[in-house]
């Protein structure tokens, strides 16, 4: 694993004859450590979906909201903009940092911290102490993927970014299809039995990561600046200084790259709106509109994201690099999957919520995942390929800012607006779920509208990157 080849002169690992040797073995040896310690961060983050139940006949043995005393609202504000507070500013200088440390000791580290802090969670005995946990969390998730995607890029072949990238962003469904058999975990340890079990394969994860992941580019390149830095006895840092920009003006950077860039990060914004409320409220949506069905959920569930979503983010990834092919503008070819699967995915979801069984409504929900989900690795590529590359890390972070943006704020928002429709007068359990479901139709779909329009300008707007990304292409 350590003799994998790095040229920092190429983009994507060495090209020619290196880069046609560039075997399945060298993708698992990379892939597989970053893509375990992502499904451990999603499991982290997302079980908590799954180990709330507001239904009348909640236990406080498996439900934390029940045990811990908190409201709809509350919940909403854990899974979304508690995640959130220092998530989204710690993306920022995660990515930054991706691009100027050690990535592998980054990627340990933060696995590490997420997983004590979903073993805190277990042990919280009231609201407070868990939304403690779920901020710090959020902090520490953060450094996850800036790192990870930059090591893809490094370490793969351009023409393999979009695979590469989407490999590991199936991590997202593993993680999602572990989250929901965490219903089962609930079922037989409580919801503190199944926290501990999170954080045990969180730890699990790092230590591997840990053995497995071989050294990082950036690691040796600073371990040459310092002795450089040491040979010029008298010299000043300002160089130095003059090299590293600031995280305001990397991030400006980005975004100033081109209209392409500013585009894809509006769609991207729409798009994890959609996916996150999707995730933070179809489990308790299923739970009251079906809730003699809630283990056959689980498991349904699971399997539908696992391999539903699973095939469609590596199906997304293969279709994206065989657009770009022969094209003049490869990114806008790769864009066409994001366009025509956000499209797809707006009456299918529709579907979802107005079944009339629940059969119905998990054959729907598959269907979703397969046409939803093709769209994070052509995304993540082209970003990646359209900016300078010594601010991949702090374009990545920005990214995941977005996603932490979009992706928790309409949650949150729609928790509380549930919330307070549930407040205004006695509500059964069947309005209930019909207002939720109501709720998710609207926002979800107009999320995948508005994420289909901008990823359509995206392609259209041309890759007219700054000069300077040019050069580092």
């Amino acid at each position: 694993m350590s003799k994998i080849k790095y040229d920092p002169q190429t983009r994507g690992g060495e090209t020619g004859k290196e880069g046609s040797e560039f075997t399945t073995l060298r993708y698992i040896s990379i892939i597989i450590p970053l893509l375990l310690v992502y499904i451990s961060n999603q499991w982290s983050r997302f079980s908590l979906t799954y180990l709330v139940n507001f239904s009348e006949d909640a236990t406080a043995f498996s439900a934390i909201n029940v045990d811990l005393n908190f409201s709809e609202a509350q919940y909403g504000a854990l899974a979304s903009v508690a995640f959130t507070a220092l998530f989204a500013i710690a993306s920022l200088f995660a990515g930054n940092f991706a691009d100027k440390s050690d990535r592998k000791l980054l990627t340990v580290g933060s696995c590490a911290l997420w997983s004590l802090l979903t073993f805190t969670t277990s042990i919280a005995t009231d609201y407070n102490q868990v939304l403690i946990s779920r901020i710090l969390m959020g902090l520490a998730c953060a450094f996850a993927t800036p790192s990870a995607y930059t090591l893809l890029r490094d370490f793969f072949p351009k023409e393999k970014a979009a695979l590469a990238s989407s490999l590991y962003g199936s991590g997202v469904y593993f993680g999602g299809a572990l989250s929901s058999l965490s219903i089962l975990l609930d079922e037989r340890l409580g919801w503190r039995g199944a926290f501990n079990t999170i954080a045990l394969y969180g730890f699990a994860c790092a230590a591997l990561a840990a053995f497995a992941l071989p050294k990082d580019p950036n690691s040796v390149n600073l371990a040459e600046n310092k002795l450089k830095k040491g040979d010029t006895v008298g010299e000043t840092s300002t160089t130095e200084k003059e090299k590293s920009s600031s995280i305001i003006s990397d991030s400006l950077s980005v975004l100033g790259s081109s209209r392409r860039v500013q585009y894809l990060f509006l769609a991207s914004f729409f798009r994890f709106s959609a996916g996150l409320c999707i995730g933070i409220w179809a489990a308790p949506y299923f739970r009251l509109a079906y809730p003699s069905d809630i283990s056959s959920y689980a498991v349904a569930n699971a399997l539908i994201v696992g391999l539903c979503g699973v095939t469609s983010g590596v199906l997304g990834g293969i279709l994206a690099d065989k657009a770009a092919e022969g094209k003049t503008d490869s990114n806008a070819g790769r864009l066409l999957v994001p366009i025509i699967g956000s499209l797809l995915a707006v009456p299918v979801w529709y579907m979802v919520v107005h079944s009339s069984s629940f059969v119905e409504a998990m054959t729907w929900l598959g269907v979703e995942y397969l046409v939803a989900e093709c769209w994070f690795g052509p995304v993540v590529a082209v970003l990646q390929s359209s900016v300078d590359k010594t601010k991949g890390g702090t374009a990545q972070g920005l990214f995941t800012l977005t996603g932490a943006l979009g992706g928790n704020l309409a949650p949150s928002i729609l928790g509380v607006v549930y919330s307070s429709m549930l407040n205004k007068g006695s509500v059964v359990q069947q309005e209930s779920f019909e207002i939720l479901g109501g709720l998710l139709g609207y926002v979800v779909c107009a999320g995948y509208l508005l994420a289909a329009l901008f990823f359509s300008l995206s392609a259209s707007a041309g890759d007219k990157v700054v000069e300077s990304a040019q050069k580092n292409q």
